[in-house]
């Protein structure tokens, strides 16, 4: 009998007992959920957490690369533009003297200048204007550089290729975009440079003092006159130089089977690109100096128009806007594949150090 209170007691017993525990469970369950979302809730977040972990992972080291890339193509063209103009700097500054004058030019009047400037002056003068010309061209030469790098990018993603096996046109584009986004915003730093190189030292002593004397005398306008024709100028330069050189160079990998060029086969390449480039521009870069130095050789001249019509009555058309081009030829190729081979080279050499 006594097994019966107990067999009656049981089922209650074991149903009390089940509840607690199914009541525990569930409490744990909430509780659980809570903290670990449930066996499907919770892996569900885990993954998601693993995800946004692994993106930010994918995400901040490209992003650092990209800076990499940036900082290095700027600092490969500063040097690439410092090497280049420094090497020419005598050559580029008898050009300017010939462009800026009435002079017929010739290579016999254009020696006998650099000799008397010697004689006169001493050696070191041969580089005058140099110092501007630093200012003006390393950070032109790493903004271009740099530019030119990102746009290669930007057209690539568009078009579906890598930079440098863009279609000839977006090549062009690229070039051309590049130095126009240079020449905006280093150019007075171009007319100070033109100013010293063509001027006595007594007329300006330093960089500074071409600033405050072209603010005070002539206005800060003035800073920026012959963008327009710099710019006209610099878009067929720029776009034919950088457009020319890598088309050289993919020819080269395409029929050497994948090598590398020389630095030597890197200087032909430039010095064509340069060839190219600055005989298109040529006339612009005339008109350019022209309205540039206006103030200080006792000419006016307005605008692009006024000029080209002013050279064309009083020099002629081939001799006054082609004036020194053969100097050009001389100078342009030798600084252009100075200035690509150098950066190039650096490009590769920040690329190892960097692995």
């Amino acid at each position: 009998m006594r097994c019966g209170p107990l067999l009656g007691r049981a089922p209650g017993v074991r149903e009390a007992g089940l509840w607690r525990q199914s009541g525990r469970r569930r409490v744990g369950a909430g509780q659980g959920g809570a903290a670990t979302g449930g066996p499907g809730m919770g892996s569900g977040m885990k993954e998601a957490s693993m995800r946004l972990h692994e993106d930010a992972d994918t995400v901040l080291p490209s992003a650092k690369a990209n800076h990499r890339q940036v900082l290095s193509s700027l600092l490969s063209g500063a040097l690439a533009g410092a090497l280049a103009k420094t090497a020419v700097a005598p050559l580029d500054r008898t050009k300017i003297i010939f462009q800026v004058s009435s002079k017929r030019f010739s290579a016999k009047e254009a020696f006998r200048v650099l000799y008397f400037t010697y004689l006169n002056e001493g050696f070191l003068s041969l580089w005058r204007g140099n110092s501007a010309t630093m200012v003006r061209v390393v950070p032109y030469a790493a903004i271009q550089f740099s530019a030119h790098e990102e746009y290669k990018r930007v057209l690539g993603r568009y078009y579906g290729f890598r930079g440098e096996a863009l279609p000839p046109w977006p090549r062009l584009l690229a070039g051309a975009l590049a130095g126009t986004t240079a020449a905006s915003l280093t150019y007075p730093l171009d007319l100070v440079r033109a100013r010293m190189a063509v001027t006595p030292k007594e007329m300006y002593s330093n960089i500074f003092h071409v600033f405050a004397r072209i603010s005070r005398e002539e206005g800060l306008k003035t800073l920026y006159h012959g963008f327009t024709p710099t710019v006209l100028g610099v878009i067929p330069y720029a776009g034919l130089s950088f457009f020319t050189y890598e088309t050289l160079k993919s020819l080269h990998r395409e029929y050497g089977g994948g090598r590398q060029p020389y630095p030597f086969e890197r200087m032909i390449f430039g010095a064509c690109a340069g060839l190219l480039g600055q005989s298109a521009s040529y006339p612009l870069d005339v008109v350019r100096r022209r309205m540039q130095t206006a103030g200080v050789t006792g000419h006016a001249y307005g605008s692009i128009l006024s000029t080209l019509r002013a050279i064309v009555r009083e020099e002629g058309a081939v001799r006054g806007l082609y004036k020194g081009l053969s100097m050009n030829w001389l100078k342009g190729p030798i600084a252009v594949g100075i200035s690509f081979t150098t950066f190039d080279l650096m490009q590769i050499l920040l690329r190892h150090l960097r692995s």
